[in-house]
């Protein structure tokens, strides 16, 4: 059946076919049709139906749970609202005034206070890309460009941004979704934007009218016409959306490839940077270990620290200094955690000004961190480092001083029924409200007056929504009512009327409610128009107190975690670790229990560290934390060692753990090769590569054919420096053949019939891989153990008469130069006399000898 109202829902619906229409009806959002029976299912709501249409809907107070649910799901929102007020006899009109979509959220109560919320726009033309992104809570709007590996840089952008959702043109559609980075299940589905967005002529005119008419220049976009198209499809997105002026993005910044240190989302995962492997979760990583920030604003800069490593060397020991200000005046940290404690999310305010949605509790919160600033800019300017941070806090004592006079201290979040305007603030306001308030004085001096004039002593004045107010008689004193009384209602016992006395009074009370409450609004609006004027100011500040507080948490975090400060510039071109440790692992063990290790690689000798040992002896944890703490060093942040010279990485790789890939067919060891491949295509000379267990996956001459080949064709083509940790310890036949490679094993003590693991790197290989001896930790029935050791045995006869060759070309070299001689010639050298324990000497010395033993 076709109603007014149902026609003007399939007409919007018709024009936002690809959302679930809200669809606004007194205190409810309704859906129908399609979108009830999706919604339905989706949201667990009771399906019914209206004038033959199937419905549901959910009440507007708790609409943002569900449209959070839905947007979780992939699902876009359109909110259809109501206009113009109820009237009797009129249509109430309706529109729609905001899409929302994952990546343009803005309330509260489904973003994440602690991490960006980013939209993505690729485009892609004739074998070149751009990519945008923006957080439009915070007025952040990034792009870059690439005319050559577009896939890789691709995915090298969506695992260092994580997009909440991505849109872009047809092209750009075909090659993310031929990504590999899909296959985590952590990136949104492409939606592809419409053609005509694309147009260099339309996004120009969208940039000029964002950013001004001069922004090609102001932003150096002149002769990037691909970043301008996809700059300005995005915007034309944004507008098509939000439906509203966003002033807070007002500024775009054009990302240089070479700025950041390059980390792909494998890396990223088995480093466990931001989550942990296992839960996903925050807690157990890195960034839970560091970020001891006080603010909202501070928590976002501080991932996007983690997410962005520096390469710049000025930069980095810009920031490091500063945290060694903070790391050594125990008064500074504790002023300045007193002070940011005080401070509300600015940024995020800020965003709310501009898009006119500030409520009245966010402009107190606004007001109470404003006045904190003043305190924090004169901390700053006592300092020696971060002096230079003072400038970037602007005056904000005229916004303070009106929402102090302005703003009730005691005001609602909601406008709908005033009270949020101070008293004092408007003489206009204050009288209305002054009319309203004294009403029931006066309904009580006229129910006074009327019954003196009546004589009707059970005569009452009430009031309801429905009547207005009314002169309640009982029935019994119905014949002592006056003529002029006009009778309005009849119940069962009592008798309602009205008079020309009270309608007046009646007018002028509601009026005077009606009337403060436009008011109110009226100079509230103009409040909210006069902050506008200051977002710039308001970003800068939020900005420079995001800097202040992660520079505080990794202050803190030095001091709470042991960590010292690194040496890292242009001029060191080696890795050099003294008592090393990983910061998460030793976190979560008890004081003094974790065993450091020391670390040496450069680019000649020292490239590649083949490092042997049984399962569980700590290899796996050794090469995080070599990668920990070089990533730590380049995000500005004190390390767990010792002492620590790094040289500037560009990229660090991992290759750890394994997997299958079942969804897309792919095997443990597909897998495995595919991320080897990826690390052999991309790492430069200046890269860190860690590979654990390579060639695991398939047959043992399979595997370590491979491995044998990876280490080969690492140290030919000069990829970086390695640390490669392998069961198969004939890879330790390489040290002596391939330039830059050096044994190394983790110790371990055989006692009677179990091994104890010391969890030291020491130079040297192991001459066995004991996975029995872990088998039986592990609980393996005995009867199991014994028939291992015994086929193992038999295996071990077996492969002594084979003759593997592998050394075909090197053969003739091996012979000449004795290279057994030439292995225990390189540890000796090796060996720091004035550092080895007089336990890890001896292990050394029996390592030596046993060696010599099995050479003769």
């Amino acid at each position: 059946m076709s109603t007014p109202m149902f026609d003007h829902y399939n007409i919007i619906k018709e024009q936002y076919k690809d959302c679930i229409v809200f669809y606004r009806l007194g205190d409810f959002y309704e859906m129908f049709s399609d979108d009830a029976v999706l919604a339905s299912k989706l949201l667990e709501l009771t399906l019914t139906a209206r004038a033959g249409e199937k419905m549901c809907g959910v009440p507007y107070h708790a609409v943002e749970t569900y449209i959070a649910r839905l947007l979780n799901l992939g699902y876009k929102v359109a909110i259809c609202e109501q206009l113009t007020e109820p009237e009797k006899g009129k249509r109430v009109e309706r529109d729609v005034v905001r899409v929302i979509t994952p990546g343009t959220v803005t309330e509260e109560s489904i973003l994440e206070e602690t991490r960006n919320n980013y939209i993505m726009s690729v485009y892609v033309s004739e074998g070149k890309m751009a990519i945008c992104y923006s957080d439009i809570t915070t007025g952040e709007f990034k792009c870059q460009d690439f005319d050559l590996n577009l896939d890789t840089n691709l995915a090298d952008v969506l695992s260092r941004v994580m997009p909440k959702e991505v849109i872009g043109n047809s092209e750009a559609g075909k090659l993310y979704n031929s990504l590999a980075i899909l296959r985590t299940g952590s990136l949104p589905k492409f939606s592809e934007y419409y053609q005509w967005a694309f147009g260099l002529d339309r996004c120009d005119k969208n940039l000029k009218k964002q950013f001004g008419e001069n922004y090609a220049k102001v932003f150096e976009l002149e002769k990037r016409n691909l970043i301008k198209v996809c700059a300005g499809a995005l915007i034309e997105y944004l507008n098509e959306t939000q439906k509203r002026l966003m002033k807070n993005i007002n500024k775009i910044e054009i990302i240089k490839k070479d700025n950041f240190m390059t980390l792909d989302i494998n890396t990223r995962r088995n480093l466990e940077l931001t989550e942990s492997a296992r839960e996903r979760k925050k807690y157990g990583s890195l960034l839970w270990l560091l970020d001891k920030t006080k603010t909202s604003m501070g928590g976002r800069m501080m991932r996007k620290i983690f997410d962005e490593p520096l390469l710049s060397s000025s930069q980095i020991n810009n920031r490091l200094d500063c945290v060694e200000e903070v790391y050594k005046k125990i008064l500074l940290r504790d002023k300045l955690s007193e002070e940011l404690s005080e401070v509300n999310d600015i940024e995020r305010i800020s965003g709310k000004i501009a898009f006119g949605s500030i409520n009245p509790k966010e402009m107190l919160s606004l007001k109470n961190s404003l006045k904190v600033m003043p305190k924090i800019k004169a901390t700053l300017e006592e300092c020696n480092k971060l002096n230079k941070y003072a400038n970037g806090i602007e005056n904000f004592d005229y916004i303070v001083d009106l929402l102090e006079r302005a703003i009730d201290d005691n005001a609602p979040s909601l406008l709908k029924d005033g009270g949020y305007i101070k008293k004092g603030f408007n003489t206009e306001l204050d009288n209305l409200r002054s009319m309203r308030d004294n009403a029931e004085g006066w309904k009580n001096n006229l129910e006074k007056e009327e019954k003196e004039k009546t004589g009707i002593p059970s005569l009452k004045i009430k009031y309801n929504r429905v009547f207005g107010y009314f002169i309640e008689v009982n029935r019994k004193d119905a014949d002592k009512v006056p003529l002029y009384y006009e009778r309005k209602q009849t119940i069962s016992n009592n008798e309602r009327y009205v008079t020309e006395d009270l309608k007046r009074l009646e007018n002028q009370i509601l009026s005077a409610s009606e009337d403060s409450i436009k008011l109110e609004a009226k100079i509230y609006s103009a409040i909210k128009e006069s902050l506008l004027d200051q977002i710039e100011a308001l970003q800068k500040t939020a900005k420079t107190i995001a800097i202040i507080d992660c520079i505080l948490a990794l202050g803190v975090s030095a001091v709470k975690h042991n960590l010292v400060k690194p040496t890292i510039n242009n001029n060191i071109k080696d890795i050099k670790i003294e008592g090393g440790r990983h910061p998460v692992v030793e976190a979560f063990m008890k004081n003094g229990t974790f065993i450091s290790n020391d670390t040496y690689l450069n680019n000649e000798d020292d490239r590649i560290m083949v490092i042997t040992g049984p399962n569980m002896a700590g290899k796996s944890t050794f090469m995080r934390q070599v990668a920990l703490i070089t990533f730590m060093a380049h995000i500005g942040s004190f390390v767990p060692a010792t002492s620590a010279e790094i040289c500037l990485t560009d990229r660090i790789f991992t290759r750890v753990g394994a997997s299958d890939d079942l969804t897309f067919g792919q095997s443990t060891f597909m897998v495995e090769m595919s991320e080897v491949a990826n690390i052999l295509a991309n790492a430069t000379s200046k890269s860190l590569i860690i590979l654990d267990e390579i060639g695991r996956g398939t047959s043992t001459f399979d595997g370590l054919s491979i491995a044998w080949a990876v280490v080969e064709h690492i140290s030919k083509m000069g990829l970086g420096k390695t640390l490669f940790a392998t069961h198969y310890h004939e890879l330790t036949e390489l040290e002596g053949v391939l330039n830059g490679v050096k044994n190394y094993k983790v110790l371990v003590k055989e006692l009677d019939d179990r091994v104890v693991f010391l969890h030291k790197i020491v130079r040297g290989g192991a001459n066995k891989s004991f996975g029995i001896e872990v088998a039986r930790l592990a609980g393996v029935p005995r009867e199991v153990l014994d028939r291992a050791k015994e086929i193992s045995k038999n295996l071990e006869s077996v492969n002594k008469k084979l003759d593997l060759n592998i050394f075909k070309e090197n053969k003739q070299k091996a012979e000449d130069n004795n290279k057994l001689a030439q292995s225990i010639l390189a540890i000796v050298k090796d060996i720091d006399i004035n550092r080895v324990s007089p336990m890890t000497a001896f292990d050394i010395l029996v390592d030596l000898v046993n060696k010599i033993k099995q050479g003769e």
